[in-house]
């Protein structure tokens, strides 16, 4: 059984600096991740690729030849890894043991993990390689500094959610950035009535009956809540990766070690 994190999330949320850093935490306390470059775009890693589909296909050779834009070029390439799963990918994961340890770093179109369907169907092809997967949604602190922009990222992640059906974890990337940290903790784990109270604060009365329903869905769907992240503290890093195994069940299976103890001999 092998394990891994899908870590998605719009451009900018800095999906790329937490696998980075997250290589560098598990360097440090000895333990092995290997991490895997899915974005076609990608120029520069502050991590060792151990696999990349730069070398499958890459944007600028697809810009080139066919004349799609940036957007449609994307699409074309993640579309090309789906069609290369059962031979290219498969060959590149026999490189890895049962219980190895895999961080997908994914592009930030949001389109591939809210309706296109190549991430899911790249998901479904990782689970019947019996890998546990959990969906990691990293979000900019910065963009939830109104009740509007939270609303606004509940219902992208919501979708994404919905549309990989996996173990989800959202996460507020950037924090260390956040000057005053009171103006987040109240989304941390929202209320329906403060959120609607805020919301009909912020939009015209029009807007009431919509504001009542988005309060509702997310207080339906409590799983929408996020994990803050402050990449400077190893305790914060620690957390996250520890909340993440929990998820998809990683170390369940380690003999546990219990020191042995010997009573202290008595002295004459």
């Amino acid at each position: 059984m092998g394990f891994a994190q899908l870590v998605i999330g719009p451009a900018g949320s800095g999906k790329s600096t937490y696998c980075s850093t997250l290589y560098d935490h598990c360097q440090t306390v000895g333990r092995t991740i290997h991490i895997v470059n899915l974005d076609p775009a990608a120029e520069h890693f502050n991590y060792p690729v151990d696999m990349d589909i730069r070398e499958l296909i890459s944007l600028d050779d697809v810009m080139e030849e066919i004349g799609l834009g940036p957007n449609g070029g994307l699409i074309y390439c993640m579309e090309h890894l789906e069609d290369s799963l059962d031979d290219w990918f498969d060959e590149q994961l026999e490189n890895y043991l049962d219980d190895d340890y895999i961080v997908f770093d994914c592009p930030g179109q949001i389109e591939l993990f809210t309706h296109v369907p190549v991430l899911r169907n790249f998901v479904e092809h990782l689970k019947r390689k019996n890998f546990n997967i959990c969906a990691v949604y990293l979000l900019d602190s910065q963009f939830v500094s109104d009740v509007t922009k939270y609303i606004s990222g509940c219902m992208a992640s919501l979708s994404a959610m919905i549309q990989l059906e996996l173990p989800h974890i959202n996460i507020l990337s950037k924090m260390d950035l956040v000057s005053n940290k009171k103006d987040i903790e109240e989304y941390l784990d929202p209320n329906a009535q403060v959120l609607l109270s805020q919301l009909n604060r912020e939009m015209a009365p029009r807007f009431g009956k919509l504001n009542k329903c988005l309060a509702e869905l997310v207080d339906d769907y409590s799983m929408v809540n996020f994990i803050p992240l402050d990449l400077r503290k190893e305790s914060s890093i620690q957390y996250v990766l520890s909340y993440i195994d929990h998820c998809i069940q990683y170390g369940e299976d380690a003999d546990v070690k219990v020191r042995d103890f010997d009573p202290p001999e008595d002295e004459d």
